[in-house]
């Protein structure tokens, strides 16, 4: 079964071309990662300092390895003093089976 989530963070005052540009290398990485299937980042239109990331993963397996690569920790060390959160909100989906 796929991973789905979603990552929601606010960049600070005056971060947020700085986090749009980590988010951005990072994205390249996660992209080229084999059980990616989606990493789409997006700001909110209200609100531009608010970044949301929807994120698909092959399964439980290529989101673990996700999680286990070497790039994820260091960028989640320079995003905590450029967000007004602590870390990342993280909301996990699953798909509603329509008819």
């Amino acid at each position: 079964m796929k991973k789905t989530l979603l990552a929601e963070f606010t960049a600070r005052e005056g971060a947020q071309d700085e986090v749009a540009r980590l988010i951005g290398d990072y994205a390249v990485k996660v992209r080229e990662e084999e059980g990616n299937l989606a990493f789409d980042v997006y700001t909110k239109e209200a609100a531009p300092r608010a970044f949301w990331i929807f994120e698909v993963y092959r399964d439980e397996d290529a989101f673990q390895a996700h999680l286990n690569a070497p790039y994820g920790g260091p960028l989640n060390a320079a995003l905590v003093p450029l967000i007004e959160e602590d870390a990342s909100v993280l909301t996990f989906l699953n798909p509603l089976a329509v008819r």
